[in-house]
């Protein structure tokens, strides 16, 4: 009897040594995926997705690695499955909790990941949807600073369609829900930067969204404010490189 209470308790314990070593591992990523280090934080998000793939943590923050790994990382011919992977996690995580802001917000971006390389016409098609995901992450979440800054992307391409592409959208689509001005990626952009002051990409993408307006002013103002941020991670890094190339084109 006292063998088989030891056993237990070994048993008991182990599991239990396990299931704290899982938790530290999901808090070392959890804390490199804050500080945007992805390259780091991948490889151990797909380790506990392994372990548990009906953990909702770890199958959204799985699936935004698989987004900006393979964006950063991921050899060209491959990026398009890396993105793919990200959509089908984003949709998994969202059907164990609907009210996770994250899941929904990792749906977003897998969508516009794929979107980058896609065709007019899905592109168009993806809108409608994108748009719902960023919202709905937005209202469970208004402090989740990257929903806004796709947000702020999304507002900017609707307004940046041609005609030809405008007309599609009314014709084949129905129309895109109400936003897609310029004024509308602005203030998105701003509250982006105003929940992620030291995020660079922020700033970069508020620039860009004025010099596309043709307001070069106040498009060199926020390329400049962008390059006084100091770059902690990959997506600062070619922030910094797309503000120095969009000076050039302002001077």
């Amino acid at each position: 009897m006292k063998k088989i209470i030891i056993l237990l308790f070994a048993v008991i314990t182990g599991l239990s040594a396990i299931s704290q070593t899982s938790e530290e591992q999901y808090a070392k990523a959890y804390k490199l995926k804050l500080e945007f280090n992805y390259k780091e934080a991948f490889p151990i998000f797909q380790m506990l997705l392994k372990s548990d793939s009906s953990n909702v943590n770890y199958v959204q923050y799985a699936s935004y690695c698989y987004s900006k790994y393979g964006y950063f990382y991921a050899a060209e011919a491959d990026k398009i499955k890396f993105y793919k992977t990200a959509e089908y996690l984003a949709k998994k995580a969202i059907k164990l909790k609907e009210t996770n802001a994250d899941a929904h917000f990792a749906y977003a971006m897998a969508i516009g990941r794929i979107n980058e390389n896609a065709s007019s016409k899905q592109k168009i098609a993806n809108a409608k949807l994108m748009k719902a995901e960023v919202d709905r992450a937005i209202v469970l979440n208004p402090k989740l600073a990257g929903a806004y800054h796709i947000l702020g992307r999304w507002h900017r391409t609707i307004a940046g369609f041609n005609a030809i592409e405008k007309a599609m959208i009314n014709s084949f689509f129905g129309g895109v829900p109400p936003g897609g001005s310029y004024d509308d990626a602005i203030k998105a952009f701003l509250m982006a930067i105003a929940l992620e002051p030291k995020y660079m990409n922020h700033k970069y993408e508020l620039a860009q969204t004025y010099y596309e307006m043709g307001k070069n002013v106040e498009a060199k103002i926020w390329a400049q404010k962008a390059l006084e941020t100091t770059p902690a991670c990959e997506d600062d890094i070619k922030a910094k490189k797309d503000c120095e190339a969009l000076l050039k084109k302002l001077n």
